[in-house]
């Protein structure tokens, strides 16, 4: 993803999205290769605070020392080891089902030169993986420039705080005024998050 090219095309259509690219740092993003386990930690993520979330998460990876976290060894530990640090039996399913969607073949080495609809329709195929999960891993992991995680209540809050709605809004609102912000949907995403979370009123900047 070419951020500077993304980060002019925006300004360049919409000035109230430079507004916020002014105000906020520059956004970092980060390609990753273990796609697994990406989007394991997804999964481990999903309904959970971020401070809970990464505490389990952290001791998941102390499981798996030295670069050892792969489909085959996440099969190997028990149900009782993955409950001890604070798993539910739900989410330890769902990634088991996605370490066999890796050994069985159902994720193809090559994942990365996929489109985007073809990975999410992959992705929502493993029982555990909704199309939220596909969406955040084309966007985190992939870096792929036009997602737009409509489902995601961040993003819902950020375009009801950016158009000043009294509602959240529908998924074919946001989809009608993303459309502005193609092919750099993912960036416009990541100033909304940013507007939901910043220490300040949105009506001082619209």
């Amino acid at each position: 993803m070419n951020i500077d090219a993304g980060l002019i095309h925006l300004s360049s259509v919409d000035p109230k999205m430079e507004k916020l690219i002014n105000k906020f740092e520059k956004p970092y993003f980060v390609k990753e290769n273990n796609y697994f386990e990406s989007i394991v930690r997804s999964i481990i993520y999903q309904q959970l605070s971020t401070k809970s979330a990464s505490k389990i998460y952290g001791r998941f990876n102390k499981l798996f020392e030295n670069g050892s976290l792969n489909p085959e060894s996440v099969i190997e530990q028990s149900n009782d080891t993955y409950r001890s640090i604070g798993l539910s039996r739900q989410k330890i399913s769902y990634i088991f089902n996605v370490a066999d969607a890796y050994t069985n073949g159902m994720i193809p080495q090559n994942f990365d030169k996929y489109g985007d609809e073809d990975i999410i329709n992959t992705l929502i195929q493993i029982k555990g993986v909704g199309k939220w999960t596909a969406q955040m891993f084309l966007m985190f992991t992939l870096n792929r420039p036009d997602i737009l995680p409509e489902l995601d209540l961040g993003i819902q809050k950020g375009f009801k705080a950016y158009f000043k709605l009294k509602e959240i809004p529908s998924e074919d609102y946001m989809k009608t005024k993303a459309k502005i912000w193609r092919p750099y949907r993912t960036l416009a995403c990541w100033y909304l998050w940013r507007l939901v979370e910043g220490p300040f009123e949105c009506n001082t900047f619209f």
